[in-house]
């Protein structure tokens, strides 16, 4: 009889990363650099989406709303001089160290982005 092995990764530890990037909307890339940067993206996802690694994500429009003390708000969103949260990604992995090597080689640092890695908060 043959035995089959198999090996599971404790990934208990769940992460958000934040993407910092400088508002690339406003940044002139040409048609081949935007096909390349998505062909990227689809690839990296692929990889680490099949290997239960990511969970989720995606990128964020510039419509947004900011609340403000007392229930006040206004149409905009944070913007840190140039500086936008651009998109996210949901990470399952066993501790951050795992979270930033996955991240380590994601395609958003193409286009000058900073990732920050946060674990949810056990509640």
């Amino acid at each position: 009889m043959k035995t089959q092995v198999t090996h599971t990764i404790n990934m208990n530890k769940k992460y958000l990363v934040l993407f910092r990037e400088p508002d690339g909307r406003t940044d002139v890339h040409t048609d081949e650099e935007k096909k390349l940067h998505q062909q990227h993206w689809k690839s990296w996802a692929q990889r680490w989406g099949e290997s239960g690694n990511l969970t989720g994500g995606s990128g964020l429009t510039l419509d947004g709303k900011l609340i403000l003390k007392d229930g006040v708000s206004r149409d905009d969103i944070h913007r840190n001089g140039m500086e936008i949260v651009g998109g996210f990604l949901l990470i399952n992995a066993e501790n951050i160290d795992q979270a930033s090597e996955i991240v380590a080689n994601c395609p958003v640092f193409e286009f000058g982005a900073v990732a920050e890695i946060r674990e949810y908060q056990v509640q």
